[in-house]
Order: structure tokens, then C-alpha cells, then sequence
């Protein structure tokens, strides 16, 4: 009688090793789709909101196209890490909207996201059937050589500088934008801050904060050079802040405004002149010559600085637009059961299932943030992110 081998990989047969191992193979295969059904039911369906009677009737039975100029256009980045934020922005947007079907959204989305741009987009289907929405897929290779270190890592995120190439990313029929960051919240109309007009040559509007110290934004080595500062030549040039701007996109192509910051950018990685990740190139390139727009449409700060996170409260004046800029996310913070209070006026908005249920659980935590759109000051904090 001969006596038998013991079974090891080295004298199983390739055949014989795909059989024994076919039923895991056959689990992992199957474990795909589900791992991609459990993204996609992450997230409740948003009410469906519709246009109000003064709204312009539209055209047929046909969704508005990324082309349609009687529609208000909106550009975000999407991506899994602040995927949560950007769901409760766009139902914010929506929520709030007098005209909500004549609102299109123009998301970015990155090559090489752990969650696809395919599957993002089947997550934004699914939670906004009847929105109004393209996405573009933005190639990180395009910015990765240009990207210097921050004083957070979160701020070196390729998708950080998409707003810096929206004039090529986006269609070219798209004349005009309004960019907003993943971590805001609107709660008046959009369509109020989309009007407003953008006076001689300027190329985008934003809220100014002139009283900021503006010279903290960049380095000594840029303001004892005898060159640099120049930029700015005879012009004021004020803070503001790049999650919430109107963009007119027909005079960014004309200005070639991608290379300029392009330009800021190689410099930077030449010689340290600043520190705050996106942020600068945008402000020594537009400083002093950005369309202001009412301190209302850009509450920022919220999330705190860049290296504590701490809580901050409201600017004076009323409210059309939170952003919690800074480390601290909301939604993090209400995760951790650690919020800050201005946290909560975030929470309505949150379509993610799990704190869904914890509000229905919990109706007394459920804030209603409509109050702040005609509201006063709620304090005043006086460092900007």
C-alpha cells in the first residue's frame, strides 16, 4: 500500500487549488456588489421638492442640461471622506430654494477616490432622484506636482485645487458658477446670492473681511522680498474666503486665471511664501479686486482653527449661508458626541440613516436653523480660516 502525501499547495495542481478554493472565491466576488450596495444605503432619500408658482415654467418634461442657462449653476467636489457634507449641502440648497427644479449641480469627483466617481454618482441618484447634476471626473495627476505641504494634511487633498481648474472641468457652455465648499449649509435662497453682478473686469465675488490681518496669509519671505508684494500694487487687498464664491467663468478662460495661480503655486514650491494650502494662490492673485458680497452668504469658521478645532460662534449680522471651515467637521463632532452648539443647526439637514434615526429617536435635538435667516449675531469670532 502507498503511502499518501500530505495536501500542500506544492503538490496541488493549479486546477485542483482554484477548486478548493472556489466557494471563497465565489464569496469575495459576491462581496463586491454588496459592499457597493452598503454605500448606496448609507444615505435616505431626500424630499422631493418642487418649483413655486413663480418660478419660470419649464421646458417640457426634460431634466434642465448642464448647458441651460435659465438655471442656477452650482459646483461642489465630491468625494468619500466629506461625502456626508456634501449630501446635506445639496438637500440644503434644495430645502431652501424658490425655484429647486431650475438648480443644477456640477460635481467633481475624483480619478482615483476609494468610492468611484461611479458609484458616487449612483449615490447622489438614489438619494436625489429628481435633481439636476453632472459629474466631472477631476485627474489628481493634474495638480499633484504643484502642491506644496500645509500646516494640515486635510489641506494638501489634490481635490482642494479643483476649483482652481472649474473653467476647464466644466462644460465649456457654462459661462457661470457659483463654488461652494463640501461643508456648508444654506439657509436662504440660492438664487439671491447667484444674481448678483459682477461690475467691470472682476471674475469672481466673495464675502471681504478687511479687517482681517491680511499679511498673516503669507510668509516674511514673501513680504521682504522687494519684488513680490508688488502684486498688489495700489490696491487694497482684503481676506476672503474660497468655499463660497461666484465665478464668471467666461472671464476666467479669457484671463488664463488657471496658470496664474499655476504660476503661485511653482513658486511656492520653490520658496515658502505662504502656508495655508489652496487659499493663498487665490487670494494674491484676486486680492483687492474681488466683487464683495454681503458677509451673510459666508458664516465661516465654524469648524474651528486648523490645528485645534475649537468652537466658535456666529459673526454679527444675519445669516444666509453657514461654513464650518477649519478642522472641526460637523458631523464628525456629532458622531464623537462631542458637538459644538452651532453643530446642531447642521443636523436637520444630514440625510445619513444612522443620526436620521437617532433624531426620530430623539425629536428634542432636532434644531430648526430657519430662525437664523432673518436672525441677529449669535457672538463674534474674529480669526479666519
Amino acid at each position: 500500500m502507498v503511502p499518501r502525501r500530505p495536501i500542500t499547495s506544492s503538490n496541488i495542481s493549479p486546477l485542483l487549488l482554484f477548486l478548493l478554493l472556489w466557494p471563497s472565491a465565489c464569496l469575495a466576488i459576491r462581496s463586491f456588489p454588496e459592499s457597493r450596495a452598503s454605500i448606496l444605503s448609507r444615505f435616505a432619500e431626500a424630499p422631493e421638492y418642487r418649483n413655486g408658482g413663480e418660478c419660470p415654467a419649464s421646458s417640457g418634461e426634460e431634466p434642465a442640461s448642464s448647458c441651460d442657462r435659465s438655471v442656477v449653476h452650482i459646483a461642489m467636489t465630491l468625494d468619500s471622506e466629506y461625502l456626508r457634507g456634501s449630501v446635506a449641502a445639496v438637500h440644503s440648497v434644495l430645502r431652501h430654494a424658490s425655484c429647486p427644479e431650475h438648480v443644477f449641480f456640477h460635481f467633481v469627483a475624483a480619478e482615483f477616490d476609494p468610492v468611484s466617481p461611479r458609484v458616487l454618482t449612483q449615490l447622489v441618484r438614489s438619494t436625489f432622484p429628481s435633481l439636476n447634476f453632472k459629474v466631472y471626473i477631476f485627474r489628481e495627476d493634474t495638480v499633484i506636482n504643484l502642491i506644496s505641504s500645509s500646516i494640515r494634511q486635510a489641506l494638501e487633498n489634490p481635490l482642494n485645487y479643483a476649483r482652481n481648474y472649474l473653467g476647464d472641468i466644466l462644460d465649456p457652455c457654462v459661462n457661470r458658477v457659483i463654488y461652494l465648499d463640501s461643508d456648508v449649509i444654506l439657509v436662504d435662497d440660492v438664487r439671491k446670492l447667484w444674481t448678483i453682478t459682477l461690475t467691470g473686469n472682476r471674475v469672481i465675488g466673495a464675502p471681504e473681511y478687511c479687517h482681517a490681518n491680511f499679511t498673516k496669509y503669507f510668509t516674511d519671505d514673501f513680504w521682504s522680498d522687494p519684488i513680490l508684494p508688488r502684486v498688489f500694487g495700489s490696491k487694497t487687498p482684503c481676506y476672503f474666503n474660497t468655499g463660497v464664491m461666484v465665478m464668471d467663468l467666461v472671464k476666467w478662460r479669457e484671463g488664463n486665471y488657471r496658470r496664474k495661480i499655476e504660476n503661485w503655486m511653482e513658486l511656492q514650491r520653490k520658496r515658502r511664501i505662504y502656508e495655508l494650502g489652496s487659499l493663498p494662490p487665490f487670494l494674491v492673485v484676486f486680492g483687492g479686486d474681488v466683487e464683495p458680497v454681503d458677509h451673510r452668504w459666508n458664516q465661516h469658521g465654524l469648524g474651528g482653527d486648523n490645528v485645534k478645532g475649537s468652537c466658535r460662534s456666529l459673526h454679527p449680522g444675519p445669516v444666509s449661508l453657514l461654513h464650518w471651515s477649519g478642522k472641526g467637521k460637523p458631523w464628525v463632532r456629532l458622531d464623537e458626541r462631542r458637538p459644538c452648539p452651532l453643530d446642531h443647526l447642521w443636523e436637520p439637514y444630514d440625510l445619513y440613516k444612522p443620526n436620521r434615526d437617532r433624531l426620530r429617536h430623539n425629536p428634542s435635538s432636532h434644531h430648526l436653523p430657519l430662525v437664523l435667516s432673518g436672525s441677529g449675531s449669535i457672538g463674534y469670532s474674529n480669526y479666519f480660516v
